[in-house]
């Protein structure tokens, strides 16, 4: 390949001309083909806020992700400087930068997974519905592009207040005549990571090895760890219980106050977010039982949203799981969560159909 063929590659990864075009130099590349040599085919990821404090860290862990083939990264500020430094990593998947709202729809054109943690963070004393009217409006107008670009595409909502940004993406779809059920989740996974993390510590245990089903919503009363049922098997005394739901539920306030308004909980979220995405694509790709909790439309309560275990496949989610047997403290905290999910669900709908 000559210099200018070579170039051509690399700015196109940078620079991307719009979909139809080739590269101004003839070489006949167009942006579809700009792939780095060897990369191994794979799904084609957009994230949405990709210059932020979630942003950036999840995008460099997507980079490192061997089934991602593209990544598109777009933001309304920021976005070519942060392509720039993640399209130098040495791993197999193309990063394609796009900037504000003219280039939003060339960014989603494709791709088969959305994960959108675009917004604004919380700071010292807000709480996840303080960010409401702010991150409501940015998640509608994301989602009324996702529709119209790429429909079929399974989405990763991050954006908080989740309890509500994930009811205002589906009413936006339903509206748009799009809306699958299987393909829209929010991201509950940072608390399941927190219960693992925090369980792990109390009972002298490897956080990897131990999981904790945390269901109900994300935020505050709303996230519901099922101690009763953590694997491996845990006996915990009441005093044990309480202070694991309580740091667990509370554990963006934790990370909120130790950053003393210099951010939120943004490394760990990023992590979480990749391990989600990751089992998003794993089932995508035709893997067998890859269950994680997810906040999704359901029929697990009389709440048409309720985060449970499901069960990722080819076409998103395959199945939900109910919440198994409870004990009497979570069926106290399960009508308490139900109480407060419901309102966050209502202001959602109603916010989107204003």
């Amino acid at each position: 390949m000559d210099p200018n063929q070579r170039i051509a590659r690399i700015s196109a990864h940078l620079n991307p001309p719009n979909l139809d075009n080739q590269i101004a130099d003839g070489s006949g590349l167009n942006r579809v083909a700009c792939r780095a040599k060897g990369g191994s085919p794979g799904f084609k990821v957009a994230i949405l806020g990709a210059a932020g404090g979630i942003g950036q860290p999840l995008a460099m862990l997507m980079k490192m992700n061997p089934l991602v083939s593209v990544l598109h990264l777009y933001d309304v500020a920021n976005a070519p400087g942060v392509t720039a430094d993640i399209s130098h990593m040495d791993t197999s998947a193309v990063v394609r930068g796009f900037l504000g709202q003219p280039q939003l729809e060339e960014a989603l054109t494709g791709m088969d997974l959305v994960i959108i943690p675009a917004g604004v963070p919380r700071k010292p004393g807000m709480t996840r519905d303080d960010l409401f009217n702010i991150n409501a409006g940015i998640v509608r107008t994301l989602s009324e592009a996702i529709a119209k670009c790429c429909p079929k595409a399974v989405v990763n909502i991050i954006s908080n207040p989740v309890n509500s940004t994930v009811p205002i993406a589906a009413e936006v779809f339903k509206k748009a005549g799009t809306f699958d059920p299987k393909k829209l989740m929010g991201v509950t996974m940072l608390d399941v990571v927190r219960a693992n993390t925090f369980v792990a510590e109390v009972m002298g245990l490897d956080p990897r090895e131990v999981d904790v089903p945390v269901v109900g919503g994300h935020a505050g009363v709303t996230i519901l760890p099922l101690l009763s049922q953590v694997k491996p098997p845990c006996s915990f005394t009441q005093k044990e219980i309480e202070y694991l739901t309580d740091r667990i539920q509370n554990g963006g306030t934790e990370v909120v106050e130790a950053k003393a308004g210099a951010g939120s909980a943004t490394l760990s979220m990023a992590y979480a977010a990749v391990e989600f995405a990751d089992a998003c694509l794993r089932g995508l790709r035709g893997d067998a039982n890859i269950v994680e909790c997810a906040y999704v439309a359901s029929h697990v309560t009389e709440l048409p949203f309720f985060a449970s275990k499901v069960r990722l496949g080819r076409c998103g989610i395959d199945e939900v799981y109910g919440l198994g047997p409870l004990n009497e403290y979570e069926r106290m905290g399960l009508e308490k969560a139900k109480k407060e999910l419901s309102g966050s669900i209502e202001k959602g709908v109603t916010f989107a159909k204003k």
